[in-house]
């Protein structure tokens, strides 16, 4: 037995590793940073769990999502392995607590999201920790070229520079071998030092079936009827999984739907019962997925069609984890075709909102610095939330702006001592900052509000009073309420040139045709005469999988044929639509705002901030025209 293999015996008690596990935990332990690429639901996360244990000092792990988090962390715990995480769902008192262990040495394993970074307090205080290892799981949100991108995590490689990380290990179950690329440039990972493992599983049989004109309902109960066990039906809209679970279990199936619409208790609670096997069926959006980790389930259904190959091939993963025979259908149908290509154009800025944004941030620069608050700004562009996001990462990366700091605007505090109390506590150099922070803050009643203007002036910086607060109110001396999430850019206003609002806009034009095309290259995927399973292996840069599957429907000799569908739209209904539509705009907007891009998207029914401000919902015809092709409504809007 080698000293790994006795090690992975000892704090998990695995006699053996999977594929692909020895070799990369052997190049972090050379000291050589990594990228995993291996299928959903094969062991990547013990390379980092057990490379940690081995490390003189803290792994931190950048997480996705918190369920994943807790999952991980209930796991680690059970094996005697000090980890924790700092996440929204828990009180000051522990991040508190968690905070102080990581400061002690106590902590070998940290899990934060991505977004935390964004937190001042959460960034002064890893300043002040060693860390050996960065680990980013679901790591091709970092590519743009990759599905599900995160603009933030972007930002990572700064932030391994910035705290002096010396190992980064990068693990994902999707990418392919473009994305694979990015990713290890953005690290600098050598490519010897990128492990994949075969990606073919030979459980999963891939069935589909053709769901053109077809009663699809009745088409989903067969499946369900053919299948023993638990599974989950994926669907595009929170609607359609809202009107399906509730017609499954009229029909008397155990069936419950699930989206982001719902509040976090009742996914929780959802989530909960289907992994103790107390709900078969999950009626869901891609929202359910990521961190389900339920061995047993027997069945994937695609209701609807997925968003892409790597949707595709994450969310059928999710399948047969204990290796048993499962199934992956899919009823497959271009019926949903126009509201998937409308999330895309939907989030694409017109270039007079790209050209708002820099004005904003000219106009408002003072002294270097533009102060802005993300909601707020959101409305003033009427740029979706996510793609405004990508657009301030894509200034930082062109080098007009760089964040310095975030703060909240409203910060409240009250003593939960006297005055003389918490001062004998301090340090003498604190007393003083203490005496004017008390000085300077107004109390209307039990709360006061600090001055940080007047300060400022008395030379105590924000971050300096700031500093204080929290110490304080670390060890409950006072209480501390802050809000209004504030981000702090250095902006060079020269760079704001017409020049690269045209850079940006050529990069949002072409992220949108590179998601339409990803979408195209589906459906052309679906539709190829060849072994599924092998075809699926090789997208993702597996040459190992066998020609002939066996267990596919092409293999069973059924190839499937999508038939576009007949566009019945009267354009003259369309034409008096968009007429209505455009003299309502025109009432409450500037007209330069109402262009053929906004009558298309209000006829679509795609959200923007625009819309919800001023309750577009409520007019009959929003979203009347959801199925039919963008295209056409933009063309119907352009010539009017």
């Amino acid at each position: 037995m080698t000293t790994l293999q006795r090690t992975l015996y000892d704090y998990f008690g695995f006699d053996q590793f999977r594929e692909g596990q020895q070799h990369t935990i052997e190049q972090l332990l050379q000291g050589q940073s990594s990228l995993a690429v291996f299928p959903t639901g094969s062991g990547k996360s013990l390379c980092y769990q057990l490379t940690a244990t081995q490390l003189a000092h803290l792994t931190l792990v950048i997480s996705p999502l918190i369920a994943l988090m807790h999952d991980q962390l209930a796991f680690l715990q059970s094996k005697g392995i000090a980890s924790a995480s700092l996440d929204s769902t828990q009180s000051k008192e522990e991040s508190q607590q968690v905070m102080q262990q990581v400061r002690n040495g106590e902590i070998k394993i940290l899990m934060i999201s991505v977004e935390r970074f964004k937190n001042e307090r959460f960034r002064r205080f890893i300043q002040g920790v060693p860390i050996s290892m960065l680990v980013v799981d679901e790591a091709h949100c970092i590519s743009e070229w990759g599905h599900n991108f995160r603009p933030d995590y972007l930002k990572l490689p700064q932030y391994q520079q910035e705290l002096q990380i010396p190992l980064v290990l990068l693990l994902t179950a999707t990418a392919t071998r473009r994305v694979q690329k990015d990713m290890a440039l953005k690290f600098q990972i050598a490519p010897e030092n990128i492990v994949q493992t075969g990606f073919y599983r030979q459980n999963l049989d891939i069935d589909l079936i053709t769901a053109q004109g077809q009663d699809k309902q009745a088409l989903l109960r067969q499946v369900l009827n053919d299948t023993q066990g638990a599974g989950i039906v994926y669907v595009t809209q929170q609607k359609t999984a809202d009107d399906l679970a509730a017609s499954l279990q009229q029909s008397g199936y155990s069936a419950v739907s699930y989206h982001a619409g719902l509040g976090n208790e009742v996914r929780a609670a959802i989530q909960n019962d289907f992994m103790a096997g107390q709900t078969r069926i999950i009626v869901a959006t891609i929202a359910f997925g990521m961190g389900i980790d339920k061995s047993d389930i027997r069945f994937v259904v695609h209701y609807d069609l997925p968003k892409s190959i790597e949707n595709y091939s994450q969310e059928i993963g999710r399948a047969g984890r204990d290796g048993l025979p499962s199934r992956c259908v899919m009823l497959a149908s271009l019926e949903g075709l126009h509201v998937l290509e409308n999330f895309v154009y939907g989030d694409t800025p017109e270039p007079h909102a790209i050209q708002t944004l820099l004005q904003e941030m000219a106009d408002n620069t003072v002294h270097g610095e533009w102060e802005t608050q993300a909601y707020g700004l959101s409305q003033l562009t009427n740029i979706r939330a996510l793609p405004l996001k990508t657009l301030l990462v894509q200034l930082e990366l062109a080098g007009a702006i760089v964040p310095r700091y975030s703060y909240y605007s409203d910060v409240k505090l009250k003593w939960n001592q006297s005055l003389e109390q918490i001062a004998q506590s301090l340090s003498a150099e604190h007393h003083t900052t203490l005496q004017k922070v008390a000085q300077q803050t107004h109390f209307k009643k039990v709360w006061g509000v600090p001055d940080f203007e007047r300060l400022h002036q008395q030379g105590i910086e924000r971050g300096m009073a700031l500093s204080l607060l929290e110490h304080l109110a670390d060890r409950d001396l006072i209480a501390l309420e802050t809000k209004g999430l504030t981000e702090v850019y250095g902006v060079q206003v020269e760079k704001l040139t017409p020049v690269l609002a045209e850079e940006l806009q050529a990069y949002v034009t072409q992220k949108e045709t590179s998601e339409i095309e990803r979408i195209a290259t589906m459906i052309r995927f679906f539709e190829l005469g060849r072994c599924l399973n092998h075809n699926l292996a090789r997208y993702f840069g597996d040459q190992q999988a066998p020609e002939q599957c066996g267990h596919c429907s092409v293999c069973r000799g059924e190839v499937l044929t999508l038939k576009q569908q007949e566009d019945d739209t009267s354009l003259d209904d369309l034409n008096t639509d968009l007429q209505g539509a455009k003299l309502w705009l025109l009432q409450k907007l500037p007209s330069e705002q109402v262009t053929p891009v906004l009558l298309a998207r209000f006829m679509a029914g795609l959200t923007q901030p625009v819309f919800t401000k001023l309750k577009a919902r409520q007019q009959p015809s929003f979203a009347k025209y959801e199925n039919v092709a963008y295209k056409t409504l933009l063309n119907q809007a352009e010539k009017l």
